[in-house]
């Protein structure tokens, strides 16, 4: 009798521990964390409490028991253990692999991309919406030139460092980290070989940049940037100011012009290309690698002048001389009368 009764309270205690085995089980890996939509996106911003984290885990997932979530994420110490950044939850989850995930910091990167901006205003605009830190951080951590000094840029050229491409970033990535990335990227493409093209040139990635900006703006038809530069090559190395109208937009902050008038010729900058010889203090733009390229494989010509074709096209006459040069430029600037184009 004695022997059955053991045999009953074993097998007893033997199903009771199965099912509180069962339980366990589920609870640690079983799926208890679901979606109501195909996916959730979970942002954690840098300083979050760990209260903060698990009320926007709630309102962001289908969660079936938080205090069986909460009792794992203590013994597991994540409260300690709060990495920021931006998740991506697309299935459903355990609550153990849940936490594995957001203690590790196993975050889903954001791609940015820009392109076709003329300040750091904009660049920051557009990186700020996409991370963490926000533009105005970004522009303060660029308008103190002792941060990136140190690896000989300024603030006139400090933006020859963005190499308009996408690039995977994580949200959290603060001005600093933005800054880092941006000089390794910028050193990966600035190769031995272009180096060496530069250097054949006589300028150096900065200058390139520089002039490479000019010639993006002039450009309309990609095709002619490698003839433009070279017009802009010959005129530097025989001393002859650029007379680069883009530059002269640029000095006005007014990307609006569509003509420039002799009174413009008169804005006393830096950047005005009509009166000082050479290239601009720096980029006048982002310059494109299009650009940047037509600049390092510059077409070799006697040109020295080059005037928009009547036809606005988006083409341009070149021209060795003065004399044509001119010819060219009058039938250009009748037909902006005719257009009614006057400013």
């Amino acid at each position: 009798m004695n022997h059955k009764k053991t045999l009953y309270f074993l097998t007893g205690a033997g199903i009771l521990t199965l099912i509180t085995l069962i339980i366990i089980y589920r609870n640690l890996f079983g799926i208890n964390i679901t979606l109501n939509k195909n996916n959730q996106i979970i942002y954690l911003p840098t300083g979050s409490s760990y209260e903060q984290v698990m009320d926007t885990l709630e309102s962001k997932l289908i969660i079936k028991n938080r205090k069986v979530l909460d009792m794992i994420a203590r013994k597991k110490n994540y409260p300690a253990l709060i990495k920021p950044g931006r998740y991506v939850i697309d299935k459903g989850l355990s609550y153990n692999s849940l936490i594995n995930i957001l203690r590790s910091g196993r975050q889903s990167p954001v791609n940015i991309t820009y392109s076709n901006v003329n300040t750091l205003y904009e660049i920051a605009g557009k990186i700020g919406m996409i991370l963490e830190s926000d533009s105005s951080h970004i522009i303060g951590f660029f308008s103190n030139e002792s941060n990136f000094s140190g690896d000989g840029f300024n603030k006139e050229n400090i933006i020859s460092l963005f190499i308009p491409n996408t690039y995977e970033f994580y949200w959290n990535t603060d001005a600093m980290g933005l800054y880092t990335r941006m000089l390794k990227e910028y050193r990966l493409f600035w190769n031995d070989k272009r180096l060496s093209k530069a250097k054949e040139k006589g300028l150096d990635p900065k200058e390139v940049s520089t002039l490479a900006s000019i010639i993006d703006d002039e450009a309309a038809q990609p095709v002619e940037k490698p003839r433009i530069a070279g017009v802009y090559l010959n005129r530097i190395r025989m001393g002859i100011p650029l007379q680069a109208d883009p530059t002269i937009k640029f000095a006005l902050n007014d990307n609006s012009i569509t003509r420039i008038l002799k009174k413009d010729l008169l804005v006393d900058s830096p950047y005005n290309t009509y009166r000082h010889p050479g290239l601009p203090p720096g980029p006048i733009g982002c310059a494109t690698i299009d650009g940047i390229d037509a600049v390092l494989n510059a077409e070799k010509h006697d040109y020295l002048f080059f005037a928009a074709k009547s036809d606005f096209s988006g083409f341009h006459n070149f021209s060795k001389t003065l004399y044509e040069h001119n010819k060219y430029a009058r039938l250009y600037q009748k037909e902006l009368n005719k257009r009614r184009i006057f400013k």
